[in-house]
């Protein structure tokens, strides 16, 4: 990794995790950089959703720290984190499939501003749902605003799970498979929408679909056993020979 100490926005030193026994986390040091595009991949049972849970706080490390812009959060709980500036989305939608795009939005929002309890649309701040307005254009969801989460196409509701993460404001997105599910003729969608991220947003993504993985980052770390086994380039990684025997093998040839 090449980031200097300026340049880093989240890392972690030594941090371990176990499970009744079972090792998860096993001392990992890592670190991302400012507007970075990195992803996370290993296969089933490495230990990434944990290690996304430990930087998020819904998980605690056994041994290790987590800094976040220099200062240590290890033990701060998610919402504290969130108000940080690290937010996340999840291989399971979380929305609230009862309300409309734009409440869904809007309810990120308020949290993020201290604001929390609106929960209908008439509630909101106007400046607040002014944000949301321009946010849901920007990903491509304005015309679904007064939508009913349940009535979305499933591919728009992956991109609504991001656009909530984008209303937490955050300096870092981890993106937890956010094509899981998706029809591969509405990937591209997804894609298009991380690509248009602002670069003052690092991003952390697991995900299976090397396709994906590929296009969205500039460097990938491939995790195995809850250790970190190698990172480097999508070229570099593509090319290990150790990366292809344990996790790309058939799926690039």
């Amino acid at each position: 990794m090449n980031n200097s100490s300026d340049d880093i926005i989240l890392s972690t030193q030594g941090l371990t995790k176990s499970f009744g026994g079972v090792q998860v986390a096993r001392h990992i040091d890592f670190n991302i950089g400012r507007g970075a595009r990195r992803a996370l991949i290993g296969p089933n049972g490495a230990g990434k959703t944990t290690f996304i849970n430990l930087l998020t706080g819904r998980v605690s490390p056994d041994s290790g720290t987590v800094l976040f812009a220099g200062q240590d959060v290890t033990h701060l709980p998610p919402e504290a984190r969130v108000k940080r500036g690290i937010a996340r989305t999840f291989q399971i939608n979380s929305q609230f499939r009862a309300l409309t795009v734009l409440e869904n939005v809007c309810l990120a929002a308020t949290e993020r501003q201290g604001l929390g309890g609106c929960w209908w649309r008439s509630s909101y701040p106007s400046h607040v749902v002014d944000e949301c307005v321009a946010l849901l254009r920007r990903v491509g969801l304005l015309p679904y605003a007064g939508v009913v989460v349940a009535e979305l196409p499933y591919g728009h509701q992956r991109i609504l799970e991001i656009a909530m993460a984008l209303a937490l404001d955050p300096s870092v997105l981890l993106l937890d498979e956010p094509a899981a599910g998706v029809p591969s003729s509405d990937t591209h969608l997804i894609l298009d929408v991380i690509d248009a991220l602002s670069q003052d947003i690092a991003v952390l993504l697991i995900e299976h679909d090397m396709r994906v993985v590929f296009r969205v980052a500039s460097e990938i770390t491939v995790l195995v056993q809850g250790a970190i086994l190698m990172t480097g380039s999508p070229a570099v990684v593509e090319n290990d020979a150790r990366v292809r025997e344990i996790y790309l093998g058939a799926r690039r040839g």
